[in-house]
């Protein structure tokens, strides 16, 4: 695991380094990537590339071209009518779920929904002079499309934390798609779970066609407003291509977490933290305290957890490429650090966390003392796992309920307050030489009887 001192002067390459090899740049490819993307399309791509030429297909040839590249890339053998899973697999998987499963499902639906209805927008209405009024006005996307992974694990925590903000919101159609496999599309507790939400269009389709076929629509399966959802590089890229024939949540890179640790920090639990970022593989793990006593005894528990875990392997190999120890002057320069790399999830596991959360501005979700760890926000807590990653917390945030919310705003004007306001139009529609902007609004004030010269001087007066 790399190891960093701010004492030294290359400290902030080594660190920028780390970061960047988790960007989602859209140009590396591992080596089983490029053989399969030869395979699929007779020549070496880049993952850009790949995007760009499956997104076309689909946008031209519909679900002939989704029913082919689920074939070539996934080896799925499927048809228009066998893509959309069965509403009776749906309930059938309900039914044979562990009921210990289905109670912790709607436990966290609960959780999910009481936190997103409380932060939902209302509308906004605001009284004007002379009876008019201004009106923020919110209304719920109409259909909406959810990717859910399905490579390496199964993730029904992934319908819970995209589908419930988005029922909170009040959005209506919610389409699922899940790559054809057995913890995609054909997995029992993910199907369940979306059984238990009310959600009957669920897709044995994943990938870049899937984002196309959501954002383009083919036969049987129609257009949606806004893409959600993790992914890998593809599906980042594909809903990166896409954006703006329909709205994405964000482009994601692979997981991190920053653990600001003090001499309070149990060692154990710091290492588990770092164990289960890097248990996604790739995913960013970083340790930054002021002590090199706890980071000493940080790494130690380090290799002692990985020696039993059922993913050892993987996280280790993870913790070694993506991983680091950076050892700080103090708490300061933690928080100044940790603001500068903005990270996904950001860990302040000491004593005084509240306070030192007041200096950090920049992160996609914070979890404050030793007994809250990430997992609790990955799954059961309330707000929504699906976060920025990448250091895009500088500017994005995680996905939540208003996400699902389309804002409209509207002005009411009574005959007087359009005279109050005449004149300032006037004024800049001059400036910017659009005179029928003008006259449009003198029209309406001369005749209502006040001519523009009776509202400037009433105006002069009020000021």
């Amino acid at each position: 695991m790399l190891r960093i001192d701010t004492r030294r002067d290359d400290f902030r390459a080594a660190l920028a380094d780390l970061r960047a090899r988790l960007s989602p740049a859209g140009n590396v490819v591992s080596e089983a990537g490029r053989r399969k993307t030869i395979e699929v399309f007779g020549e070496a791509l880049s993952p850009a590339e790949v995007v760009t030429r499956i997104c076309g297909d689909v946008r031209r040839d519909g679900m002939a071209a989704v029913l082919d590249y689920s074939a070539r890339i996934d080896g799925a053998r499927l048809t228009g009518d066998s893509l959309r899973v069965p509403g009776d697999e749906l309930a059938a998987a309900h039914a044979q779920a562990a009921p210990a499963f289905l109670a912790t499902v709607r436990r966290v639906r609960q959780n999910v929904l009481d936190f997103q209805r409380a932060i939902l927008h209302r509308d906004v209405q605001l009284p004007r002079p002379h009876g008019g009024y201004l009106r923020q006005r919110y209304l719920p996307l109409a259909r909406i499309g959810i990717c859910v992974p399905g490579g390496a694990a199964a993730y029904p925590s992934t319908v819970l934390m995209t589908a419930v903000p988005a029922q909170a919101a009040g959005v209506q159609q919610i389409a699922i798609v899940a790559p054809p496999t057995k913890n995609g599309a054909y997995n029992r507790e993910l199907l369940a779970t979306c059984h238990e939400l009310g959600i009957s269009e669920v897709y044995r389709l994943g990938g870049v066609q899937a984002v196309a076929a959501l954002a383009y629509g083919v036969e049987g399966l129609p257009r949606v407003d806004k893409i959600v959802g993790p992914g890998n590089l593809f599906v980042a890229l594909a809903k990166k291509y896409v954006y703006g024939d329909v709205d994405i949540d964000s482009i994601a890179g692979p997981s991190e977490v920053v653990v600001i640790a003090d001499h309070s920090t149990r060692a154990d639990y710091t290492a588990a933290d770092l164990i289960a970022q890097a248990e996604h593989a790739p995913g960013a793990s970083i340790l930054i305290t002021w002590s090199s006593e706890v980071l000493e005894a940080t790494a130690a528990e380090l290799a002692r957890q990985l020696t039993g875990l059922s993913r050892g392997d993987l996280a280790r190999q993870c913790l070694e490429e993506f991983g680091a120890l950076v050892l700080c002057r103090d708490a300061d320069e933690a928080c100044a650090l940790a603001d500068e790399i903005a990270p996904e999830h950001l860990h302040i596991a000491t004593e005084d966390a509240e306070r030192l959360l007041e200096k950090i501005h920049h992160a996609g979700a914070a979890f404050l003392g030793n007994h809250t760890p990430v997992a609790v926000g990955d799954y059961v807590a309330g707000p929504s796992h699906v976060l920025p990653t990448g250091g895009t917390a500088r500017w994005a945030s995680g996905l939540c309920a208003n996400d699902f919310l389309r804002r409209t705003s509207v002005i009411h004007c009574t005959s007087d307050w359009l005279a109050e306001l005449s004149p300032d139009v006037s004024v800049l529609a001059e400036a910017e030489g659009l005179t029928a902007h003008r006259d449009s609004v003198r029209m309406r004030v001369q005749g209502s009887g006040i001519g523009v010269q009776e509202a400037q001087k009433a105006k002069r007066e009020r000021d």
